[in-house]
């Protein structure tokens, strides 16, 4: 995979040399750029020689001077530019296995490469790691990494990754502490697995590593319609141990490092913490502390939030289970406003069942099959829905497709309660 550009930002060196879309970066300074890190640590220099293969097939070589600290204003296809590092396992709890044909081609990679870890947080088991890949982490000290450890108990990680090296964990982790490369830790609970006194098991030894560990996630294992492995289903009484257990362990450790994701709560119908239990949290997009996001931006959004607005306007909220009540707390604050009607439509997921409640997982059909008797003038769903930079749900289904369909207007955000992105949909 070469270093494919894919955009050119404004008023930039690149965009100054006319480098367009599509061109390809053969080499930097007579080096081949094996991925981000290698072109950032390129980009260092002062004067480049850069080796350009234009949309047409011609090669062009360009000679540049700038600061060191100057980049060119590339973004490319990739963060990697050679093969992806495949994943090795065969993990029982494997969320890609549970997914049946016809998605979007990317939902089918199994990635399980360091490099993505450091450039863009994906989780990595480190089962995969050559001597070649150990060096340059640790000549470059390359962290944090996102690592997938499940457990430490040796015998039962090689059972749950299926892989003889899965049981090498706790040398890994000797191996990045001596290092001192510094991780973000992810627990992917299985009821009668890795719970209870496995858990227990996995936190103690997690102490022996609190200098390098920044945050650990627990998460409970996404069970679809599809699965095969007999795994179970999360219980309350599951999620209200899991709790207790996390804060046992930040009190021994003195710390907020422990997090459970917020499907725990929910699913213990205990309170959502306070932001001071998330830390910085660096671990949002595994679904910790979205929640309690959710609802302090909320507070602060309705204090700039208009009294009335001059037309009269109809908002639907499309959620899932894992923030309907959330959703409905908020939207009984926004009814308050004059003119403003906002409602909350609660979705299922009938393609991959009804055990999977994130709002990430909602195919494009789904919606539609949803929402197509309401009565619907303007609909507000999260961008999570959609794949990053696109309009397109799991299943290639589009957002025109959707407005088609439901005969109104689908706003897809980031932040459905930012002050000025909701302020710019009520007054539209």
């Amino acid at each position: 995979m070469p270093a494919i550009i894919s955009e050119v930002l404004e008023e930039s060196i690149a965009q100054e040399l006319d480098f367009q879309k599509g061109d390809k970066i053969i080499s930097i300074n007579g080096e081949k750029p094996q991925d981000m890190i290698d072109y950032r640590y390129m980009m260092c220099e002062e004067e480049i020689e850069i080796e350009i293969e234009k949309t047409n097939g011609e090669i062009e070589i360009y000679e540049i001077e700038k600061d060191f600290d100057e980049d060119l204003g590339i973004v490319f296809e990739s963060a990697v530019f050679d093969r992806i590092k495949p994943c090795t396992n065969h993990c029982i709890f494997c969320f890609i296995d549970q997914q049946p044909e016809g998605l979007r081609k990317s939902l089918y990679i199994k990635d399980d490469d360091y490099r993505l870890s450091y450039l863009q947080g994906t989780y990595v088991t480190l089962t995969n790691l050559t001597s070649k890949d150990r060096e340059r982490i640790e000549r470059l000290h390359l962290g944090p990494l996102y690592v997938s450890v499940h457990t430490t108990n040796p015998k039962l990680r090689q059972q749950m990754l299926n892989n003889p090296k899965a049981a090498n964990i706790l040398e890994d982790l000797k191996w990045l502490k001596k290092a001192d490369i510094p991780i973000h830790a992810q627990i992917v609970l299985c009821p009668d697995y890795n719970d209870g006194k496995e858990l227990e098991n996995t936190l103690k030894d997690f102490e022996n590593f609190k200098s390098i560990i920044q945050s650990i996630a627990i998460v409970p294992v996404g069970i679809t319609k599809f699965h095969k492995n007999n795994l179970s289903l999360l219980t309350k009484e599951n999620a209200l141990n899991v709790i207790k257990q996390v804060e046992s362990f930040n009190k021994r450790v003195k710390k907020h490092l422990a997090m459970a994701s917020d499907e725990f709560f929910l699913k213990a119908d205990y309170p959502i913490p306070p932001k001071e239990y998330y830390g910085n949290f660096a671990q949002i997009e595994d679904g910790v502390g979205a929640l309690r996001l959710l609802m302090d931006d909320f507070e602060e959004t309705k204090k700039l939030l208009p009294a009335k607005i001059k037309k009269p306007k109809s908002i639907t909220f499309a959620t899932t289970p894992s923030a309907q009540k959330v959703i409905s707390e908020i939207v009984e604050d926004l009814n308050k406003i004059e003119n403003l009607k906002c409602n909350v439509i609660t979705l299922k997921n009938n393609f991959f069942g009804d055990n999977v409640i994130v709002a990430g997982l909602i195919t494009g059909k789904d919606l539609i099959a949803q929402l197509k008797d309401e009565k619907i003038e303007n609909l507000i769903i999260p961008s999570i829905m959609l794949r990053p930079y696109t309009n397109d749900f799991l299943d290639n289904i589009t957002v025109e497709e959707v407005e088609k369909e439901l005969s109104c207007k689908v706003f897809p955000i980031k932040d459905i309660y930012s002050s000025r992105e909701f302020a710019e949909i009520i007054n539209s």
